[in-house]
């Protein structure tokens, strides 16, 4: 059943509670640079539709889905290789995540765009943790804060090699498209979606995962 979303304003409900304690590296915006480009909600639409969600909200400089049901959205730009920085703060026991060379050809992002797991570690259900890159590349380290605090991201794409750091740590390396990437794609369940990981330029997504979640500081740098 497609759902038939609603694009007029509303009250914005508040963003998950933060502690008094946040992460030094995203207390702050970063400064600014001629190279990046920020992001705001004005930058996105919903996956394959036009406008956003109204449970999609912007207050103070803080993206923040207010309950399940707004739908994944999408950089109204498309990206090939990038760098990309932000700070999210997920709720309690919540799932959520950043898809990249993602294209509006199938019925789900996920289905052609890679995804940066993001997810409460402590309390969330899926045994795939947040700066996981999504059955594929595992870290062996957990740098996130825990709900309530901001945690800084930093992704680099390029064909030479993809890297995910959380708070500054680095937790992945890969090269798309490589033999490893292959097999690692082939014993994973996006072997049965054939354009999952092909294409090298496309949108970037945030995902509805049914709970509420919170995007700031977001910025990109085309590397091109």
């Amino acid at each position: 059943m497609v759902a038939l979303f609603s694009f007029t304003s509303c009250e914005k409900p508040e963003a998950p509670a933060e502690t008094e304690t946040e992460s030094p590296a995203s207390a702050e915006a970063p400064a600014a640079d001629a190279d990046w480009t920020e992001l705001s909600l004005a930058n996105f639409r919903n996956y394959k539709a036009e406008g956003v969600n109204e449970k999609w909200v912007e207050k103070d400089g803080v993206i923040t889905l207010t309950e399940k049901g707004g739908g994944d959205i999408i950089t109204k730009e498309q990206y090939g290789a990038f760098e990309m920085e932000f700070d999210y703060n997920i709720s309690e026991g919540g799932n959520s995540g950043l898809m990249y060379h993602v294209l509006e050809t199938e019925d789900k992002p996920w289905q052609t765009g890679p995804e940066m797991q993001i997810q409460d570690n402590a309390a969330g259900k899926d045994p795939q943790k947040a700066g996981w890159l999504y059955q594929l590349y595992p870290a062996e380290v957990d740098t996130t804060n825990p709900p309530g605090e901001w945690n800084t991201v930093r992704v680099v794409i390029t064909p030479e090699k993809c890297e995910h750091y959380m708070n500054g740590a680095k937790y992945v390396e890969y090269v798309k498209g490589s033999e490893d990437w292959d097999a690692k794609v082939a014993a994973s369940k996006f072997s049965k979606f054939p354009h999952f990981g092909k294409p090298t330029k496309g949108h970037i997504n945030l995902q509805d995962h049914g709970n509420v979640v919170s995007f700031r500081n977001i910025r990109i740098k085309s590397l091109d």
